[in-house]
């Protein structure tokens, strides 16, 4: 896997998730659940099946209201806003069960994505002039980019729903990247990938987050992305990726702490990883 450089410890909370508490009807699926998001960094939540860790990523990204708790983001409550307003305001994820338009090709997935940063009214819109006709050239020209950067060139007019899984899974990592987020969520990335799968998209996350390309207009391929949240099975590329990492079961955290810290944590081995790493 690819290795790099961990991030400080001391830079600014972007996102804070503070005593969260979710349940349908009499079960608990998060219970107290606090923990936080800082700036340039990729914080990997982790636990067995059932632990709550999806259930997190639909509080912060408002598809569930959690019963109690906070979430902020740089300092502004957003737990009870909705969906697209969240989106809005910087935050895009991809989800454990593909989400895709599967009768459009790559190249319209992706271009939904920029949905929310198209700005021209309806009319203008409608007859496609004037300033309309110079954004759209606008937003085509970023995804156009994020499309040579996932290598997925040669799919470009393909429709989806005809494409391999893990072709898919990087379509939709794409259409998130098209928002050009502050934060980014990934839920499950490399579900289902094989191993040279999981290396490519293991490359893309830390070339997204890190920023790879100058003289391109996609501000997140240029600069990086702000912060990264991801979710996976996986250990090594837990391991290897993730600065910190928070391991939930049964709705509650029962660790959080740097990798090699998280490794040797009886607690941890005990209710996931089963042996030492």
């Amino acid at each position: 896997m690819v290795g790099y450089e961990k991030r400080g410890k001391d830079a600014t909370i972007r996102l804070q998730v503070n005593s969260l508490k979710l349940s349908f009807g009499k079960v608990a699926c998060l219970n107290d659940v606090t923990f936080d998001v800082k700036e340039k960094e990729i914080l990997s939540i982790i636990g067995p099946n059932g632990a709550g860790k999806t259930s997190i990523m639909n509080c912060i990204s408002g598809f569930y209201k959690p019963d109690s708790g906070s979430i902020t983001l740089m300092g502004k409550e957003i737990a009870n806003e909705r969906p697209d307003r969240i989106a809005e305001m910087g935050i895009s994820r991809t989800f454990q069960n593909i989400q895709l338009y599967t009768g459009l090709t790559t190249l319209d997935n992706i271009m939904a994505g920029r949905h929310l940063k198209m700005n021209r009214g309806f009319l203008s819109n409608g007859l496609f002039w004037g300033r309309t006709r110079k954004e759209e050239k606008e937003h085509r020209e970023v995804v156009e980019e994020i499309i040579d950067f996932l290598d997925l060139q040669e799919l470009r007019k393909h429709v989806v729903g005809a494409l391999p899984y893990g072709k898919r899974k990087v379509i939709e990592l794409g259409r998130a990247l098209a928002l050009e987020p502050k934060l980014l969520i990934l839920d499950e990335p490399m579900a289902g990938m094989n191993f040279e799968e999981k290396e490519d998209m293991a490359r893309f996350i830390i070339d997204i987050f890190e920023g790879q390309k100058r003289g391109v207009n996609s501000e997140i391929l240029m600069n990086g992305i702000g912060s990264i949240i991801f979710i996976e099975h996986d250990m090594d590329v837990v391991m290897d990726i993730a600065d910190r990492i928070v391991v939930m079961d049964f709705g509650m955290k029962i660790a959080e702490g740097p990798p090699e810290e998280i490794g040797n944590n009886s607690k941890v081995i005990e209710a996931y990883l089963g042996a030492e790493l």
